[in-house]
């Protein structure tokens, strides 16, 4: 008897959650607030109620990380981004070659060669100018590496007290050459969840760079191009479905995505998920989840179960790749859900958030 009422009560509750989600995206608010920038909740009501109501069309719909456009005879794969990370400088990088990185990985995930970037910069008055130089030498060393040119830009500057510093918008301009089609959109049952290295790194980096908390720990921005990686597998293991980069949101946002979009249950190995001992003893004493902490240099790939070991063995040979890790498995039921079986033996949901415990990590 005890058994069935615990099963009632679950049932109940998925019920809430599948009513709630079926609603028409409504924002409720009448001023934006930072939690509208998280990846999370806010986030997505803020894009499906304002942007893709205006804009809605079936390029769009898909609302993937890249869209995929023709041209006569090429197949492109187009993006845009702006960074607004506080500090603009940080261990293992700075607000630069997190630009080039990021727009560049955004290409990658949608199965593109990055080719041509854009970039506008936003500056405040009375910003250094030998930081602009640092950045702006940062982003073109980043874009060597990738293997892409900035090729357009623009300039504005604001009062000062009206920006931050210095923010970048980047755009970015790829080819894709394969008919291998990728979307959160079409994983199925079976598939399983790869990640190609340790999470969380970034989004704790940038909290501690900050100063505003006394703790110590040895951990620097992960932000890296991607793209190589991403195509030695693509090359490798046609049975990848989908790939995200896990910036705003970690991984947990990304794995909702997924199973919202195909309609399909996410579950999670808490003890598979890699995270590094010095994220995880920094993200203990912040009380904050390592699976919604930022990352900027890795990837979440979902691939057809039986090329699993296949897609690990090719990621694993990339020096981005050696740490890449099956961290869980696409079932039925309950459909829409992410679920984590954690490391005490229970199982709980893990939802998109309502705010965001790492404001401006990107």
């Amino acid at each position: 008897m005890t058994t069935d009422r615990a099963a009632e009560a679950e049932q109940q509750v998925l019920d809430r959650i599948e009513r709630a989600r079926s609603r028409k995206p409504r924002l409720r608010e009448d001023r934006i607030t930072l939690a509208h920038g998280s990846g999370g909740k806010a986030t997505q009501t803020l894009i499906e109620a304002v942007f893709l109501e205006a804009f809605r069309n079936d390029v769009l719909a898909r609302l993937e990380d890249g869209a995929e456009l023709a041209a006569d005879a090429a197949r492109l794969a187009f993006t845009t981004d702006s960074f607004v990370v506080s500090p603009l400088f940080f261990p293992g990088g700075d607000i630069g070659d997190l630009a080039v990185n990021g727009t560049v990985n955004d290409l990658a995930v949608s199965g593109a060669t990055p080719r041509y970037l854009s970039a506008g910069f936003i500056i405040e008055e009375g910003f250094p100018t030998a930081d602009l130089v640092r950045i702006t030498r940062s982003m073109a060393d980043a874009a060597a590496v990738a293997g892409v040119r900035v090729v357009t830009g623009d300039t504005k500057v604001v009062q000062k007290g009206k920006a931050d510093g210095c923010y970048i918008n980047t755009a970015g301009l790829g080819t894709l050459h394969t008919d291998h089609r990728l979307g959160v959109d079409s994983v199925r049952p079976g598939d399983a969840v790869v990640v190609s290295g340790p999470i969380g790194d970034h989004g704790i980096t940038i909290m501690l760079a900050r100063g505003e908390l006394d703790i110590d720990a040895d951990v620097e921005s992960d932000t890296a191009a991607v793209h190589g990686l991403v195509g030695d597998l693509l090359a490798a293991v046609p049975g990848v479905r989908a790939l995200r980069d896990p910036t705003r949101g970690g991984v947990a946002t990304v794995l909702n995505e997924i199973a919202r979009a195909s309609g399909v249950a996410v579950v999670v190995d808490e003890d598979t998920v890699p995270v590094r001992e010095e994220v995880r003893g920094a993200s203990e004493l912040l009380g904050i989840d390592p699976l919604y902490v930022a990352c900027e240099g890795r990837v979440v790939v979902v691939v057809d179960g039986a090329q699993a070991a296949d897609a690990l063995r090719v990621m694993r040979s990339h020096p981005l790749g050696v740490d890449a890790t099956a961290i869980g498995r696409i079932a039925d039921d309950p459909p829409g859900l992410v679920l984590l079986n954690t490391a005490l033996g229970g199982t709980r949901i893990v939802d998109l958030l309502v705010g965001d415990p790492l404001p401006r990590i990107c």
